[in-house]
């Protein structure tokens, strides 16, 4: 009984059902009766039936972003570095068995850009045969559980992603913090994402990356045994101050079009120093980057003030990088660490 509804067109046909009231005398008197007003209802039905078919999207269209086409227009930064980690992951995803990596890391480190740096490498061609065609499919778990009131809409939702998933053989699926699959969308008597996920991974039907950071895996997916197993763990540590700085220098350009400023070479060598030591709740590269970015931001806001003379001591503020587009970028001098 729960599955079935009762709308506006059932009261109708139960009025034309009682034949001796005024209500169905008044209808039939205009050649309404019970056989053509059910026909005509049916006929709707169908039409509309057919129009929501028609309208409605393929599951993993409607709950995944497509990152390889993301990564074909540009959007994407470049990937600087972590080459031993890009190729780990290719390595893995070109087994045969226990082809689905996870990766590793706090947060900040570059989990998410290294999946972007793939989608990048299959764009441009420079993966093995076997990836050649793949698209990287983000899934977005929040998007999947949004409306799903009723118990086994979750399950339903997901088994139609994974069933696409699997008769689409190039769809490799991405799933950000993949220990949150562990329990959602769970209700009394429904499984959970990762009880649906294992055994399409266990068969081979589909591939999956993953990302979570060292607690949350300890957490959430090693105590599952049989959810471990599917997967192959790459390690994503924060990188060097060395190696932040190449980081920054590669994604500078993106950041000097969008805030129309210039920044330094010391200005970028600061931001990693200077962010390193203070910001430590944090990790490199996602902090040093944050910094930059918040300095264009300022500086695009103040850039039509003139600079005011500094005395140049430590402590105190100087403008620093060239003007450009009538904005100049500004920092904050410290001491030179020794």
């Amino acid at each position: 009984m729960a599955g079935l509804r009762i709308g506006v067109e059932h009261l109708f046909l139960g009025l034309l059902h009682l034949e001796d009231t005024p209500a169905s005398r008044l209808l039939q008197e205009r050649g309404i009766t019970l056989p053509s007003a059910r026909e005509r209802l049916l006929a709707a039905s169908r039409r509309q039936g057919l129009e929501r078919r028609k309208e409605a999207k393929p599951a993993l269209e409607e709950f995944s972003q497509d990152f390889t086409a993301l990564a074909s227009e540009g959007l994407f930064d470049p990937l600087i570095g972590r080459e031993s980690e890009l190729e780990r992951i290719i390595q893995i995803l070109a087994r045969r068995h226990k082809n689905n990596p996870i990766l590793l890391g706090e947060p900040g480190v570059g989990k998410t850009a290294l999946v972007e740096g793939l989608a990048q490498r299959i764009v441009s061609g420079d993966v093995p045969a076997a990836l050649k065609d793949k698209r990287i499919l983000s899934l977005d778990l929040s998007l999947v559980l949004a409306g799903t009131k009723y118990r086994g809409q979750f399950e339903e939702r997901l088994k139609a992603i994974l069933k696409e998933a699997y008769e689409d053989r190039t769809v490799i699926l991405f799933v950000d913090e993949i220990h949150t699959l562990v329990g959602a969308g769970s209700a009394e008597g429904s499984l959970d994402a990762a009880s649906i996920l294992k055994p399409a991974l266990s068969r081979g039907q589909v591939q999956c990356i993953g990302t979570s950071t060292f607690r949350d895996f300890k957490r959430h997916i090693e105590k599952d045994r049989g959810l471990v197993r599917r997967f192959q763990p790459v390690k994503v540590l924060p990188p060097s101050e060395e190696e932040t700085v190449k980081i920054l220098e590669g994604t500078r350009r993106r950041y000097e079009e969008y805030h129309q400023v210039r920044y330094t070479d010391e200005a970028i060598r600061r931001a990693v120093l200077l962010s390193n030591r203070y910001i430590t709740d944090r990790f490199l590269p996602d902090k040093a980057l944050d910094v930059i970015d918040e300095a264009g931001a300022k500086a695009r806001i103040l850039g039509h003030r003139a600079p005011e003379p500094s005395d140049e001591r430590p402590g105190s503020e100087r403008w620093v990088p060239e003007r450009r587009g009538g904005a100049a970028a500004r920092e904050e001098e410290v001491p030179t660490p020794p």
